[in-house]
Parts: C-alpha cells; sequence; structure tokens
C-alpha cells in the first residue's frame, strides 16, 4: 500500500468509526486480528509442509545405478535359417497377418440417412 499515507488512514478511521460506532469498533479490530492470525498459521503450516515434502522427495532421489550387461560373442550364433525350416503353420498364418494389417474404416453416418429413417418411422 504504497499510494495510502497517513491522511488517508486517518480518514479512513473516521469513516469506519462513524460507520461501525464507538463500541463495535474495538470488536472489529479483535476479529480482524484474530482471521489474520488463523490465516498466517494456516499459511505457515502448509508451506512447512511443503517444505519437508519436498526435502522427502530430495533425498529419495538417489542417483540410479546402471547396470550393461555384456553379451559373449560365444552364445550369439549366427545360423542361415533354410526355406524349408519355415513350417506350414506360418505359412498360413502369413495371409491371416495380412488381412489384419490392413486398416478397418468406418463408413460415415451423414444427417441425410438419419432423416430418411425419421420420415420413415413419422409415416409408418
Amino acid at each position: 500500500m504504497p499510494n495510502i499515507g497517513p491522511a488517508e488512514l486517518i480518514v479512513i478511521l473516521l469513516v469506519a468509526l462513524v460507520v461501525f460506532g464507538p463500541r463495535k469498533l474495538p470488536e472489529l479490530g479483535k476479529s480482524l486480528g484474530a482471521g489474520l492470525r488463523e490465516f498466517r498459521k494456516s499459511t505457515q503450516s502448509l508451506k512447512d509442509e511443503l517444505d519437508v515434502g519436498l526435502n522427502d522427495k530430495g533425498a529419495q532421489a538417489a542417483p540410479i545405478q546402471t547396470i550393461h550387461a555384456s553379451v559373449p560373442a560365444q552364445a550369439v550364433s549366427a545360423q542361415p535359417v533354410s526355406a524349408a525350416a519355415v513350417t506350414p503353420q506360418a505359412q498360413a498364418a502369413a495371409p491371416a497377418a495380412d488381412v489384419l494389417a490392413e486398416p478397418v474404416t468406418a463408413a460415415p453416418v451423414t444427417e441425410a440417412v438419419n432423416l430418411d429413417k425419421e420420415k420413415e418411422t413419422v409415416q409408418g
């Protein structure tokens, strides 16, 4: 509130005194102070809770170890696969794979089709 000076504060207090009266003004101040205290407590507890949560996550985020497994060259053998090694089941499955590879598309439904159906139900 950089634009509110002492003169403006006095005017605001005088207006509050006239509006609320001298008996209600202390009660209003007490309730305003209690509300501000409760707000500060809530924001401070929320801030502390977030700080604790962030610190816990930082402790759990330990460096991840990566393990690289090496495959011995003897274990890998390059044996050519002959055409006779293909079983009839694999050949029978090949045409089915071609059919499944084609995308399935649905015919678009237009309003004209829906209107024709409505006319039939109204007339029938």
